[in-house]
């Protein structure tokens, strides 16, 4: 079983999924800070691929993945870094990043190498749902990836259901048309929204990414889907840390209320 589906059908609710920037701080911190997440209790980890220009994402996340790409980072190394990264952790674990790295990179070759390494999904918020199936589902069924798709509040019903038809694992609840970033505590526009989600009786899980940032925003996000995904404030907390694992373990244990 992939290990995304054996996270969701093994009855622990409020899932903390992790993003950080691969090679940020450091070009070699990546698989330290795996390895430090796993231990401090994230139920899952999203590696960030660097690229040039991350439409989608805020400037915390911008700066990382700019500086990622000055350590040096790139694919291929981020590949040869997770090489044996199975052997310390067993969470689920997914890449996400844009199409443009993958495509230059080689679809066959991307699916190939994340099978290799241990990767469970793959989130490419700019690969269109009709592209992925015409054209790169067979790579991925047959790397034994799942393709994870975002659903934000301006989805349409028809959309989401075709979303859900095909997708795996989860489905990634943007919680707002905005980039990446710290917000706060949800609007009651946003708590609609996930209200209309829930009403939709899905056949896959939802997850909310985009503004948690705290133990407040957590735990509301955990009352309207199974956990949340948490990326810009964890990414800052690395710019800033003088022992990552020791930082690691204590913005876990604060996001989770501890």
């Amino acid at each position: 079983m992939n290990r995304i589906n054996r996270l969701f059908t093994s009855g622990s609710g409020k899932i903390l999924s992790v993003y950080f920037t691969a090679g940020y701080p450091g070009r070699d911190s990546t698989a330290e800070i795996i390895q430090s997440l796993a231990g401090a209790g994230a139920d899952m980890i999203e590696i960030g691929i660097p690229f040039s220009d991350p439409m989608a994402d805020g400037p915390v996340i911008q700066q990382s993945s700019d500086r990622a790409l000055k350590n040096g980072m790139s694919l291929r190394l981020l590949f040869t870094q997770l090489r044996d990264i199975r052997k310390e952790v067993d969470i689920p674990l997914l890449l996400m990043g844009y199409l443009n790295p993958v495509l230059q990179f080689g679809m066959e070759n991307f699916c190939r190498q994340c099978a290799d390494s241990g990767i469970d999904g793959v989130i490419i918020p700019d690969l269109p749902l009709e592209v992925y199936q015409e054209e790169f589902h067979k790579q991925f069924e047959n790397s034994g990836l799942h393709n994870i798709f975002l659903i934000s509040p301006q989805t349409n019903a028809i959309r989401i259901k075709k979303i859900d038809a095909a997708s795996h694992g989860f489905i990634y609840m943007v919680s707002a048309s905005s980039t990446t970033g710290v917000k706060g505590i949800f609007s009651q526009e946003q708590i609609s929204y996930f209200e209309r989600i829930d009403f939709m009786k899905l056949s896959n899980p939802t997850l909310i990414g985009f503004g948690i940032s705290d133990h407040e925003s957590f735990a509301a996000a955990c009352r309207y889907a199974k956990g949340a995904i948490i990326g810009s404030a964890f990414v800052k907390m690395l710019s800033q840390s003088k022992d990552l694992k020791e930082d690691i373990r204590k913005f876990i244990s604060g996001i989770r209320g501890k």
